[in-house]
């Protein structure tokens, strides 16, 4: 079972969140497969979108999860880096293909690029994301970063995304590219996974739905011509469920899990709680 730990939602400012190199040293040392970190740019003091995590829509303070990427990847060997999930709209695509690229190739090809495009309206509008079409806006700049990654010389003529003939380096590491994660649970991202992604994260699901939604995304990827066990399935597991959970989510077809830890958690706190983590479980750490 592959085994990942998230860095936790940060506390209200003026703290801030944990050291990430700190904690993925700690969930490297010990045993996890995957370190983990989510994203929110910025955040709009007005705001009527709805969140069932932040209440009136009032985000936190969350570090930049690039930056947090290159810290953990300089403070560890092997473990995976992933995001979960970057919110696709809110960045410049040619920017962030390569940062990806530099991060993959110097962190010795470990990036997990989980994507997702948010619930807050607001906190896209002012990114400059399309708050009417963010997944089409998103999964056209998958193709960019796609044809950006593998071509010595790319151009792109979209509908979010129109340039010419250009060079973006370094190519990174993995080949064709870093894994594509697309988060969400909304009613099309099966078709969006197979279409555009190497996997899928999913959330909000008990492990025998999961099931039923893992065999129709592999009756999909066989339909299209791809391979059924290309597709990563990596469930975020809530903070109160356990290790008989979260062992069911494998059961039921996913390939890694990702534990949560405490909203706000200090330093020391999240070494406890890693530390519990292992011991939950210890038989299924390397």
């Amino acid at each position: 079972m592959n085994i990942g730990v998230q860095l936790p939602n940060p506390p209200e400012p003026p703290a801030v969140n944990v050291d990430p190199a700190v904690m993925a040293r700690d969930v490297e040392n010990a045993g996890f497969e995957s370190f983990w970190v989510s994203d929110h740019p910025v955040a709009p003091v007005e705001c009527a979108s709805y969140s069932p995590v932040f209440p009136g829509g009032q985000v936190p303070g969350f570090m930049d999860p690039i930056v947090a990427m290159a810290l953990a990847a300089t403070a560890t060997s092997h473990i995976k880096l992933g995001t979960c999930v970057l919110l696709m709209p809110e960045r410049n695509t040619l920017l962030l293909a390569k940062q990806i690229a530099t991060l993959d190739r110097y962190g010795d090809g470990r990036f997990i690029y989980g994507i997702g495009t948010g619930w807050n309206k607001e906190e896209t509008a002012i990114m400059g994301g399309d708050v009417r079409r963010p997944w089409a806006q998103s999964l056209e700049a998958c193709l960019v970063m796609k044809e950006l990654w593998t071509k010595e010389r790319a151009e792109f003529h979209g509908e979010f995304h129109d340039f010419p003939l250009l060079r973006c380096d370094p190519k990174p590491i993995q080949k064709p590219n870093p894994p594509i994660l697309i988060g969400g649970y909304a009613k099309n991202v099966l078709p969006r996974v197979v279409k555009y992604g190497d996997g899928w994260i999913p959330h909000r699901f008990t492990p025998q739905a999961l099931g039923e939604k893992i065999r129709e995304l592999h009756e999909l990827a066989a339909a299209a011509g791809r391979d059924p066990a290309s597709l990563d399935v990596t469930m975020l597991v809530g903070e109160t469920e356990g290790p008989d959970v979260a062992v069911a989510y494998v059961e039921a077809g996913a390939n890694r899990i990702i534990l949560r830890t405490t909203t706000g958690a200090d330093q020391d706190t999240v070494r406890r709680e890693i530390e519990r983590h292992a011991r939950d479980y210890r038989d299924y750490l390397n």
